[in-house]
């Protein structure tokens, strides 16, 4: 099994979901030691936001770009070939201003294309991409299920997977991170547990 581990915090070694996401992926190395990942740290190695230059790119020949024009559409082709190559993806998501990181969003704009991972028909749009699984890390620092803010990133994250036909879709929490010492450990431990106890003992 083929996995892409994708990051985006921009905290680095004190990254919550980063070390969340390192768990993810080394229990399920643990549970199937076959496994080959690939990785990919959103903020380390920023992706271009999609702009005009990304839609220009794509829409002219491949003779007659020049150098910009090659390098965005040779990134949008990186990026989405090896997200198909996934059959899984372990995507560590915090929660900033009440959604994802701008890194990840410019990921997912390069991974959503007509045609490849999803398709539009005279019933609606279908998604491409339903063989695939998904385990998402989602931390914030805030407790924000019951509150008007609900947990907006993960709502957006359910529906553009979702568009592309992605449903097994696992979330791993860790919220109220910013509460203090003790609801932190708590959030942590609890997160931790869900990884090394009920996301693998099937394994």
């Amino acid at each position: 099994m083929n996995v892409l581990h994708i990051d985006s915090s921009i905290l680095g070694d004190n990254s919550a979901s980063r070390q969340l996401s390192r768990a993810v992926v080394n229990a399920w190395q643990a549970a199937d030691p076959g496994l080959n990942v690939s990785y990919r740290d959103l903020a380390a190695e920023a992706i271009d936001h999609f702009s005009a230059a990304t839609l220009v790119a794509a829409g002219t020949a491949a003779e007659l770009r020049d150098a910009a024009q090659q390098h965005e559409a040779q990134l949008s082709a990186d990026t989405l070939a090896q997200f198909l190559a996934a059959d899984a993806v372990v995507i560590g998501a915090p929660m900033y201003n009440f959604t994802i990181a701008t890194q990840l969003k410019a990921w997912i704009d390069r991974i959503a294309v007509a045609g490849q991972t999803f398709r539009y028909t005279d019933a609606g749009p279908e998604g491409l991409c339903g063989n695939k699984k998904v385990i998402v890390v989602s931390t914030s620092g805030g407790l924000h299920v019951g509150q008007p803010t609900g947990l907006a990133h993960e709502d957006y994250l359910k529906v553009m997977l979702g568009f592309m036909g992605i449903t097994d879709v696992t979330f791993v929490r860790a919220h109220g991170l910013a509460y203090g010492d003790d609801v932190r450990s708590k959030a942590m431990n609890d997160a931790h547990a869900h990884i090394t106890g009920a996301l693998f003992s099937a394994a």
